[in-house]
């Protein structure tokens, strides 16, 4: 395990520089060594940066392509594909990692050394690094269970360290988050060192109440995402539309009752699919972001998700099975999904009648799929989505992901520089109506949390007589998730902590009814592998997951 715990202090400076938006500072391309370094209040601050550089970005869509909601089609770019089929071994690597864990040990082993500092600030700063620590703790214990739990810096001889119970390095985060909400600020009001983007209050609870859900803490979810929805955040909301988005045609899609009926849909496509775009980062809606420098860190989703006519190389592309969750604009309701054969049929017969399955659906379900004949002028005037089949860099199911693509961005021919969001306001919302159906059963606190996010999306209200049971709502506030936050890497640890994916992990078909690729679940699967070089570099002291 030497070279994932050994984080010497040279290498650790040498590497530090700034994730931040605002962060544009650099330290001398000359090494930097102990003996120059920690000596100011600018060092502290470039070595936090440095640990910030280690937060998660734009990867997390490739956990979905590890669950029923997305295909990954590339083996070599990420684990998800052979996770997806049942084949992963101990060979790949899904994640195991403690680059962001010794950096941050590095730091608060080594920060107090600058006296010249605010105490404040410094203890601020302690507080962010705490928080991606936990964060990666976290991300860590959710996909590989027992990992070791290194809270300073491990120096040579030291290297080999047993895993620590699941249980134990959770409490670990949870009490880190607990007590880090309590230093952290709300806001920043900008400029160094305030820049906005930096780890927040609402964060470190947001991330707590996540952390309580999926360990099914239902009282301390209730709590935490409680404490956040008191801290200011919204969603996200737009009042128009661009001139480009005026120029689609929903009306061969939808059997809008007015045109009051019709702006209510367009606006809540809009505001969904806008809220994501790099036109609108930093919005009241997003709690936490991976901040990207302009010019300088590049967004690659406009590379990954599009098919190959718009410049990309559809590495992930949805599934039928999520092309099925979305439910109907009209009543709100699931939809009763058409027969896999009778698909075929229709779409090989060239039949209009094949479209019908894609009317009158979810406004979420236009901003998030490509399908055959989806409009999109915003991203190419008059573009209308043709599955063209069989060749590199196209969908082999038939559809494409519109979400957390940037047309702007495309259209300019630029690189996309958008913030990566990793927790928004709606997951907060989710999460408390989760945890408080769970725990006590619907009521009225439930039920307009879930209104709030179907209202934004133009959808309609929930039906509280319908959904008046526990099970029935706990079907309902499933469903809303897996819409809500596709492609936004929630889905893989769904469906491991509700023992849904026995039954939801199954082969997965194109539109022509082709076998894509044949899905084959194990219980093993509920746990990612310890990479094995990892295992001998720590002369067996590490111990593998059953069944790899």
């Amino acid at each position: 395990m030497k070279k994932i715990y050994i984080i010497l202090g040279i290498l650790c400076l040498a590497t530090v520089y700034s994730c931040k938006k605002d962060f544009l500072e650099r330290p001398p391309l000359n090494q930097l060594s102990e003996s120059t370094f920690w000596k100011s209040e600018n060092d502290v601050y470039l070595a936090v940066n440095g640990v910030y550089n280690q937060m998660p970005g734009e990867g997390i869509v490739y956990d979905d392509g590890a669950t029923d909601n997305a295909y990954a089609q590339y083996p070599w770019e990420s684990t998800a594909t052979d996770a997806s089929s049942g084949a992963l071994n101990a060979t790949g690597d899904a994640g195991w990692s403690f680059d962001a864990i010794g950096r941050a040990n590095y730091f608060l082993d080594n920060a107090d050394k600058v006296t010249a500092i605010d105490k404040t600030l410094l203890e601020r700063y302690k507080a962010e690094v705490r928080f991606i620590r936990a964060l990666t703790y976290f991300n860590m214990l959710s996909k590989f269970g027992d990992v070791p739990l290194l809270t300073k810096t491990v120096k040579l001889g030291e290297e080999n360290v047993p895993r620590t119970p699941k249980d134990q390095v959770l409490k670990f985060v949870i009490d880190e988050l607990e007590a880090i909400s309590k230093v952290l600020p709300q806001t920043y009001a900008g400029g160094k060192p305030n820049e906005k983007g930096r780890v927040t209050k609402g964060a470190a609870l947001a991330l707590k109440a996540r952390a309580h859900l999926y360990a099914g803490q239902w009282d301390k979810a209730v709590e935490s995402s409680t404490a956040v929805m008191g801290l200011g955040y919204n969603l996200f909301k737009v009042t128009s539309e661009s001139a480009l988005d005026t120029k689609d045609d929903y009306s061969q899609w939808v059997n809008f009752a007015d045109q009051a009926d019709q702006t209510k849909f367009r606006l809540g496509l809009r505001s969904y699919e806008a809220l994501f775009q790099q036109a609108n980062e930093g919005n009241v809606e997003v709690i936490l972001d991976r901040q990207q420098i302009p010019l300088q860190d590049v967004n690659s989703l406009n590379t990954y998700l599009p098919t190959a006519d718009l410049g990309g190389w559809a590495s992930i592309v949805p599934t039928q099975e999520l092309v099925n969750s979305y439910g109907s604009y009209k009543t709100g309701e699931p939809v009763t999904p058409v027969d896999a054969a009778q698909r075929a049929t229709l779409y090989l017969a060239n039949d209009p009648a094949f479209a019908n399955e894609f009317k009158n659906r979810d406004p979420r379900f236009y901003a998030t799929i490509l399908f055959p004949g989806a409009p999109w002028n915003a991203i190419e005037d008059d573009f209308s989505f043709v599955w063209t089949e069989g060749t590199s860099n196209y969908s082999q199911i038939g559809y494409g992901f519109r979400k957390l693509v940037d047309p702007k961005i495309y259209r300019e021919q630029i690189d996309n520089h958008a913030n990566i969001i990793l927790i928004r306001y709606a997951e907060v919302l989710l999460t408390y109506a989760e945890a408080k159906n769970e725990l006590s059963g619907p009521d009225a606190s439930i039920y307009d949390a879930l209104d709030k996010i179907r209202s934004r999306a133009g959808m309609p209200l929930v039906d509280r007589t319908k959904y008046a049971s526990q099970a029935t709502l706990r079907e309902l506030i499933r469903s809303e998730r897996r819409v809500e936050l596709a492609l936004e890497g929630q889905r893989y640890m769904d469906i491991r902590r509700w023992k849904t994916a026995p039954q939801v992990m199954k082969s997965i078909n194109s539109i022509k009814n082709k076998e894509v690729q044949k899905r084959v679940w194990t219980d093993k699967l509920y746990l990612m592998p310890i990479p094995q070089e990892e295992i001998d570099l720590s002369k067996g002291v590490l111990k593998q997951n059953p069944g790899y």
